[in-house]
């Protein structure tokens, strides 16, 4: 370690801990964080690929720090989204907790009883949580906790994109500003992330309050090289053998056999289905099973079995998975990455493409798109090969290393409903004015101001979720009691609830729905096209009626929304006309016939074509801000649809179009609430049943619709 020049500033164990690894040198993120982290009165973000180091560049110098110091409870409090995550790092630092002579304890729900109890009755080391446990300790164990976090050194956050946005990046912001009300005292926070992209926003979710400064610390290593492929698929008009899905199927047997690799087939449907039929290849064909499903709802057993015959390396294992295998659980390094289907995201497609090529060898990424057949009924989308375009400009983004921003400005008051019934729970009793101040004036529900706010009690009370004392204290009501007991109460996420789909009277099937889905829209289920009639949000019911006209895309109601940069990018391929070289035959000829489409209908110039009665709008830009459009063009009477970032209108010429923007832009801007209105169900997210609709709506608005993303581009068209 001669080059080193932080080296030394580690604690001996920690050296001699490094020796016995037998490391020639630290890399460059965790040189950098030894100064940054030692100091311990800031706030720390690490951003560097999978795989480079990032747990040990902060937990190097966090452990140093607390082996030099006296300690009187726990030093570290580690949080993952992921309980494998915690049982991955605890293999990785127990050894180092050993050499330091303090425990490392992993703790959720799968850890045993005896193992909780040792740090129990001392606490003291590193905790290895998730936020769930972490919610279920405060509101149980609350004088534990506050012995145990009393000279708590830093919280180390792994895998830190996972939260950011979500409800449950909500709930541990709260949490971590609950501990250090708790305390009275400001603890230093570290986020680890392979996926991070405009840094001060992510500065600001860490520590909404600002209250300490951040530093961050990005790594200027260069990723190994990357060697990419875009293999095509022809799904054919009519349904005969072998289909775009038996063709990939074979193609994956075939490529992969042999080696480690991971499948991302983007839904647990999918997963499930290319594992079937991949294993009963290998089972026709006579040869061991390669291939294996990983997914969320899989038991403990059958993940863990994967996970470990992956890092054992000694047999080729090909994991088909949804995204439970793109975060940092140690699986070592596999062979490549297969993507089927188009990735819905930049930061998901760098996430799961640092799982290859580890070792110096170049990074593989397969990707592996189906396109429909092109016929004379076939809708604009497929002409213009979009999901081929899309896979195209998302490697360019990431070649360009960008990814998806932050998003910060969602008022979660699905989350503020857990926290509060929390807080109140953990003291017994808390005066209105002090639960705002706690959760919402400094903590991380800051849109949410003292007036909505004690309407939003109101509301609670109104339910005997909470109820108020002849002193103003606010207590606990009879239903809210019932709710914390309640093992699922420590979650706050929701998965999406499925909806029946029905056509006169038979039952189609379910599917479950995340985004808006209005009346007279239109999708593609079962092969057939369909157009929604009612929406019954308590009976959970779709009613469907048979839809004519041109094919619009499938319905996969994953939630998952584009981003602006994205759809821009993908007008710019279609602009540049530069073939990528890494596409195959077929896919250079989508990328030939998409380029055709795009110049015969000059959409270089005009985004909005008219055929027939209808018009195809292409604002080129993302699901937010198309959400937008199309709401307002709806709430004007027009017949409109949009279909990944295609706004479709029945029954509209281009001067009953130009005359509705102008209505639109002379009319003042609604909110985002206002339009949420229309919807006919906003209860998306876990404890949305208990707001009432307008609550709902504000919190829906914000987060499916850019009220100014909308406005610009209205302003800015020339028709």
């Amino acid at each position: 370690m001669s080059e080193s020049q932080n080296f030394n500033k580690l604690h001996e164990g920690v050296q001699r801990w490094i020796w016995a690894k037998k490391w020639n040198a630290l890399r460059d993120i965790q040189e950098q964080a030894i100064e940054a982290i030692l100091q311990a009165d800031h706030d720390v973000i690490i951003s560097a690929s999978t795989a480079a180091g990032k747990t040990e560049a902060a937990f190097l110098p966090a452990c140093s720090y607390i082996a030099k110091s006296s300690h009187n409870g726990l030093g570290i409090l580690y949080i993952s989204p992921l309980k494998a995550l915690i049982n991955d790092q605890y293999r990785r630092l127990q050894s180092l907790g050993d050499n330091l002579g303090f425990p490392v304890t992993p703790w959720h729900g799968d850890i045993s009883r005896t193992i909780k109890d040792k740090q129990k009755k001392k606490p003291s080391g590193i905790l290895l949580i998730t936020p769930e446990s972490l919610e279920s300790l405060l509101l149980n164990q609350t004088s534990w906790c506050l012995r145990a976090f009393k000279e708590l050194n830093y919280i180390i956050i792994d895998e830190f994109h996972a939260f950011i946005g979500t409800e449950r990046g909500c709930q541990l912001q709260s949490l971590m500003h609950r501990i250090e009300f708790l305390i009275q005292r400001t603890v230093p926070r570290i986020a680890l992330s392979a996926t991070l992209s405009e840094m001060k926003y992510v500065a600001e979710y860490l520590r909404p309050n600002q209250q300490i400064p951040c530093e961050i610390i990005e790594s200027k290593s260069s990723k190994t090289d990357l060697k990419i492929q875009l293999r095509g698929y022809l799904s054919p008009a009519i349904q005969e053998e072998p289909s775009a899905f038996d063709m990939i199927t074979a193609d994956l047997y075939t490529i992969l056999r042999g080696k480690s690799h991971l499948v991302f087939a983007n839904s647990r449907a999918r997963t499930e289905e290319f594992t079937a039929n991949l294993s009963d290849l290998c089972e026709h064909n006579g040869v061991p099973n390669e291939f294996f499903t990983h997914h969320g709802s899989l038991s403990k057993e059958i993940r863990e079995n994967l996970e470990t015959r992956l890092q054992e390396g000694k047999l080729p294992t090909i994991a088909i998975c949804t995204m439970t295998l793109e975060l940092g659980i140690d699986i070592g390094s596999v062979d490549s990455i297969a993507q089927v289907t188009a990735p819905y995201s930049v930061a998901s497609l760098r996430q799961r493409l640092g799982r290859s090529g580890r070792r110096g060898e170049a990074a593989i990424l397969r990707m592996f798109i189906a396109e429909a057949e092109i016929i004379s009924k076939s809708h604009l989308l497929d002409r213009l090969r979009l999901n081929t375009f899309q896979c195209i400009a998302m490697v360019n983004l990431l070649l360009k290393k960008w990814c998806e921003p932050p998003a910060t400005n969602n008022y979660h008051l699905s989350t503020l409903v857990q926290q509060t019934l929390s807080v109140i729970g953990q003291y017994g009793g808390v005066r209105a004015n002090q639960l705002w101040s706690l959760l919402c004036d400094t903590g991380p529900f800051h849109l949410v101001e003292q007036t909505l706010y004690g309407k939003f009690l109101r509301v609670l009370g109104e339910q005997d979720l909470i109820s108020q004392t002849k002193d103003g204290q606010i207590i606990l009501g009879y239903k809210g009691e019932k709710i914390i007991e309640h093992y699922n109460f420590y979650t706050a996420f929701n998965t999406p609830e499925e909806y029946r789909l029905e056509c006169e009277g038979r039952i189609l099937g379910t599917v479950p729905i995340n985004r808006p889905l209005l009346v007279g829209q239109r999708f593609i289920f079962a092969g057939k096209r369909w157009e929604v009639m009612q929406i019954n949000p308590e009976k959970k019911l779709i009613t469907l009626t048979m839809a004519t006209g041109g094919k619009p895309p499938k319905f996969e109601g994953d939630g998952q929304m584009l981003h602006d940069i994205i759809r821009q990018e993908m007008l710019q391929v279609y602009t540049q006309n530069t073939v990528p070289i890494y596409l195959d035959k077929e896919a250079k000829i989508f990328f030939a016939e998409g380029i055709d489409c795009f110049r015969t209908l000059q959409l270089d110039q005009n985004n909005i074509i008219q055929d027939g009665n209808n018009l195809h709008v292409l604002p080129w830009l993302g699901d937010r801000t198309i959400n937008t459009i199309n709401t307002l063009f709806r709430n004007e009477g027009l017949s409109a649809d949009c279909f990944y970032g295609v706004i479709d209108i029945s029954n509209c010429s281009i001067n009953l179009f130009g005359m509705t923007v102008n209505n639109i832009l002379q009319k003042p801007k609604p909110t985002p609430m206002e339009l949420a209105s229309n919807v006919a169900d906003t209860i998306i997210e876990k404890h949305d049943h208990f707001l009432p609709k307008e609550m709902r709506d504000l919190n829906y608005g914000t987060n499916f619709f850019d009220i100014d993303g909308a406005y610009k581009w209205l302003d800015n068209l020339n028709i």
